[in-house]
């Protein structure tokens, strides 16, 4: 494989402990200590009232890192083709559908019902920003974000414009828990570019690689890459906020990784 290269211009971070990019920075940068919490997300603003009160954790969890993540770079998200990549759906949604189903009464609401599909995100996200752009949706299980990310390099490499990716997960309450066990929600987006600007952060190229995924020196920090699939880009948040030339082993699939060279801007 070829490596692509793209521009990172904007990062967006919400998960248990990293309240967004600066708060992320400052801990994966080995500037300020981890102390993990729950994850609080906000309510997505942009969205009106209607959709806002039918808008489920993923959705939630979308829009504040997307929009992150655009801010940052200084852009419209009206304009910007997006990849959507999660391993799941909303779990929350899915564990009450799943009790409903088990029960007497097996009449399913509609806002359940279209908030269990894959692309509910892409869908709010539209309603939110206008985008009326292409919009891509694909889980790839625990390889998610090593997906989303390889999805949006090409985009960026193949169309020459930006893209954003947007990688998130969401918890899932017992007993979905014990079959997968999911136990926070943690979204990261990242605005690619093909051509370097004065918001840029950094430069990646990316190739595939036999190589084992790189841990992250914290324990706890670790624990938590391993436990939501979206965790998995943490080395490559790392690597940006240390701002020194880095070489990242992503998780990927089962043979074969994502070998990331980063280079501050």
């Amino acid at each position: 494989m070829h490596p692509l290269s793209a521009y990172i211009e904007g990062v967006g971070l919400l998960g248990p402990g990293l309240a967004d990019w600066p708060a992320g920075q400052a801990v994966l940068g080995g500037r300020e200590p981890y102390r993990p919490h729950k994850t609080v997300l906000p309510p997505p603003a942009l969205l009106p009232a209607a959709e806002r009160r039918r808008s489920c954790a993923i959705v939630k969890l979308t829009l504040a890192t997307g929009l992150e993540a655009i801010a940052a770079a200084g852009l419209d998200a009206a304009s910007l083709p997006s990849v959507f990549s999660a391993s799941g759906g909303d779990g929350e949604n899915c564990h009450i559908i799943c009790e409903m189903l088990a029960s007497d009464d097996r009449q399913i609401s509609p806002t359940r019902f279209h908030n269990s599909v894959h692309n509910v995100a892409a869908g709010y996200w539209g309603i939110a920003t206008g985008a009326m752009t292409t919009s891509s949706v694909l889980s790839a299980f625990d390889a998610s974000f090593g997906a989303g990310l390889l999805e949006a390099l090409t985009q960026v490499v193949a169309d020459n414009i930006p893209c954003v990716l947007l990688a998130c997960d969401t918890a899932y309450p017992e007993p979905l828990y014990s079959a997968r066990p999911i136990p926070d929600a943690l979204g990261i987006a990242l605005v690619l570019a093909p051509h370097r600007s004065a918001r840029a952060l950094a430069q990646i190229r990316v190739g595939l690689t036999e190589a084992s995924a790189d841990l992250l020196d914290d324990p706890v920090l670790e624990n938590l890459r391993i436990a939501i699939p979206a965790a998995r880009g943490l080395p490559l948040l790392r690597a940006i906020a240390l701002r020194q030339d880095q070489h990242v082993v992503l998780d990927y699939l089962d043979s074969t990784r994502l070998a990331v060279a980063v280079t501050p801007c």
